[in-house]
C-alpha cells in the first residue's frame, strides 16, 4: 500500500461518492414508480446477474461460500438487504440532500458500534470529532433552525437513514474481522456476489411483507428501466471496485475523507435535476461534519 495520493488514485476515490449521490437522486426521482424496498430487490437481482460472468463460481458447492454461510448471511442483512432498502424509503419523505448529509455522520457509528461490541478505544480527538459531526446532523434535522429541536418535528426519512448508516457502521466494522475464504476475500467480484446471493434472500423477504402490507404497482417504463440500470451498474458494482482499488493503494482513512463528498454531489445534483435547491443550513452541516472527521481522524 503507497499512501502518497497522486492524481489518478483522487480520481479513482472521487467516482464511489459521485455514484453514492446519484443514487440518492435516482432513488428520489422514481419513488413514485416503484416501491423502496421492491426497488432494493431489484437492483441488487440485476447486479447479480451482471456478477454471474465473473463470479458466478462462488455458487458451486466447493468455492467455500457455503461452508460460512453464516457469515456472508449477516453481512448481505446488513450491507444488501437493510442499509439500501432503508435509504430508498428515507427517500421517499426526504430529500436526496439531507439523507446524503445525514449518513455522513457514519465515522460517529462507526466509533460507537467500535467501542460497544468490538472493543474499540476512543480517543479525545475522536470524541472531539463525533461532536461536531453529532451537531452537523442535528443542523440538518431540524432544517437549520435550532429550536425545532425542541419540538422534535422529524420526518420518517430522518428516522430511516440513521438506522440505514447504524447498520453500515456495524457491516464495516464486521469487514474488518478475519474468517472468509481467501480466495473470495482476495477477488473483490467474489466476495461482492458472496454478499449478493445471501443478500437477495433478505430483500426478497422484506419485499415480500412490502407487498402483503399495501397494494403495490410498479410502472414499467423506460426511464425506470434506465434507473434500475444506473443503480445496478454504478452504486452496486462500478463504485465498490473503484473503492476498493483506491482504499488498496491509500488506506481507508486516506479513502475516508472522499466519501464526504457525496453531499456535496447530491447538493449539485438535486439542484439540476429535482429542483431541489440547498439552502445556508446544509452548508454549514457539511462543514460540521467534514470538520468533525478532520478532527477525529488526525494524527497527534
Amino acid at each position: 500500500m503507497n499512501n502518497r495520493l497522486n492524481f489518478s488514485t483522487a480520481a479513482l476515490l472521487t467516482v464511489p461518492p459521485l455514484l453514492w449521490a446519484g443514487n440518492a437522486v435516482v432513488g428520489r426521482l422514481v419513488n413514485q414508480m416503484v416501491p423502496p424496498v421492491t426497488l432494493n430487490l431489484l437492483r441488487w437481482a440485476l447486479a447479480f446477474a451482471l456478477l454471474l460472468p465473473l463470479a458466478g463460481w462462488v455458487l458451486r458447492p466447493a468455492s467455500g461460500m457455503w461452508r460460512h454461510w453464516r457469515r456472508f448471511a449477516v453481512l448481505g442483512l446488513l450491507g444488501v438487504g437493510v442499509y439500501n432498502a432503508l435509504q430508498y424509503l428515507a427517500l421517499k419523505t426526504s430529500t436526496p440532500l439531507n439523507v446524503t448529509l445525514v449518513a455522513a455522520s457514519s465515522p460517529v457509528w462507526m466509533l460507537g458500534v467500535g467501542a460497544l461490541f468490538f472493543g474499540q478505544r476512543i480517543s479525545s480527538r475522536q470524541l472531539a470529532g463525533a461532536a461536531l459531526s453529532i451537531v452537523g446532523v442535528l443542523v440538518v434535522l431540524c432544517r437549520g433552525d435550532l429550536e425545532m429541536l425542541t419540538q422534535v418535528r422529524l420526518v420518517p426519512g430522518d428516522f430511516y437513514i440513521l438506522l440505514a448508516t447504524a447498520a453500515w457502521a456495524c457491516y464495516s466494522w464486521l469487514l474488518m474481522r478475519p474468517g472468509d475464504p481467501p480466495h473470495i476475500r482476495n477477488d473483490w467480484a467474489a466476495f461482492l456476489m458472496a454478499q449478493i446471493v445471501m443478500g437477495l434472500g433478505w430483500s426478497a423477504l422484506f419485499a415480500a411483507g412490502e407487498w402483503t402490507q399495501a397494494e403495490v404497482h410498479i410502472a414499467w417504463s423506460w426511464p425506470l428501466a434506465a434507473a434500475l440500470a444506473y443503480v445496478a451498474v454504478g452504486p452496486a458494482i462500478l463504485a465498490y471496485r473503484c473503492w476498493g482499488l483506491g482504499v488498496s493503494r491509500v488506506g481507508p482513512t486516506v479513502a475516508g475523507f472522499f466519501s464526504n463528498l457525496t453531499p456535496l454531489f447530491a447538493a449539485l445534483m438535486s439542484a439540476a435535476f429535482l429542483g431541489e435547491l440547498p439552502h445556508l443550513y446544509h452548508a454549514l452541516a457539511f462543514a460540521l461534519i467534514v470538520g468533525g472527521i478532520l478532527v477525529s481522524s488526525a494524527r497527534r
